[in-house]
């Protein structure tokens, strides 16, 4: 390249992306350019999960194998024309009373975050409104971690004990990958407080390590992880957040956070089944749409 400076017009806004060349992604040879062009690509799909809701950005200006750093608040230069909110943060070890975080709404502002070296962006499971204050949990997770040996095959048999245990209640259960070792389980959800969606899900947690203890276990303590599938109910935390569906991780691969279909959950039998790259993001983005879209209805159910 000439420069490594280059002024583009996303929708609008002028933005001057920088080191496109430079290899985020060693393993892969994944650039900076191609990062960016696969999140303004998979925008469409991505857009509806992050408006509305506080990101948390997890940054590597020199690439997966170097230092990264998690950033809530807006960055210095951050442009006017991108949304932020302040929001109180109670027990910041930073000793902060409030955090100026950023809101994705749109294409530039996620071309702009990507050019940040912002490869894997992280949201919580409620928005804020227009005013900027924060609403109630409008999503449910259950984050299923597996401890070796087990792997996201296990994970994935979990998954359908739990979707079945959601739909009992009334609830209509997503799964997507967590684009690393695990899975992660939603549910749409009105009426409920973080401290009611906590308590729901580390009810099903409970209830699922009664029935499979040799596959379950609901408690934090690491030594009782192996060969389990940690079923973590805490990511509901009001003040905690879980990776975008269609953010990248930080792997060796350029590997994606990825909605499945019932389907691909209930044959896995390997683990490469089901790990999903940019490029095959994309080329699902074409078949399936988003698989994640009916979390948004406008009228989830209440929680039980």
């Amino acid at each position: 390249m000439a420069s490594d400076r280059v002024l583009v017009d996303v929708d609008g806004r002028r933005l001057t992306l920088s080191n496109l060349e430079k290899v985020l992604y060693p393993d892969s040879d994944v650039t900076k350019g191609e990062v960016l062009d696969y999140y303004a690509r998979v925008s469409p799909l991505m857009l509806p999960h992050l408006r509305g809701r506080p990101a948390t950005f997890r940054r590597f200006p020199d690439g997966v194998d170097a230092d990264s750093f998690f950033e809530k608040n807006a960055p210095r230069g951050t442009p006017e024309w991108v949304r932020t909110v302040r929001l109180p943060v109670p027990g910041s070890t930073k000793q902060r009373e409030t955090i100026d975080y950023v809101v994705v709404e749109d294409l530039p502002t996620l071309v702009w975050a990507a050019n940040l070296a912002a490869l894997e962006i992280h949201v919580p499971q409620w928005r804020v409104d227009g005013a900027g204050r924060a609403l109630a949990p409008d999503r449910l997770v259950l984050d299923l971690d597996p401890g070796p040996p087990a792997s996201v095959v296990q994970c994935c048999e979990v998954a359908v004990l739990l979707s079945q245990m959601l739909a009992d209640d009334g609830l209509a259960p997503y799964a997507k990958t967590s684009g690393s070792k695990g899975l992660q389980v939603y549910a749409a959800v009105r009426d409920a407080s973080a401290e009611r969606a906590s308590a729901y899900a580390r009810e099903l947690a409970v209830r699922l390590e009664y029935d499979r203890p040799d596959l379950v276990v609901s408690r934090m303590t690491k030594s009782l992880r192996p060969g389990k599938v940690f079923l973590d109910w805490s990511q509901n935390n009001a003040a905690k957040t879980t990776v975008a569906p269609y953010s990248l991780r930080a792997r060796p691969r350029p590997t994606v956070s990825t909605p499945l279909t019932w389907a691909e959950v209930t044959s896995c039998r390997d683990a490469a089944d089901l790990a999903f790259t940019a490029a095959t993001v994309l080329d699902r983005a074409h078949r399936f749409g988003d698989l994640f879209e009916g979390l948004d209805v406008q009228q989830p159910p209440p929680l039980p």
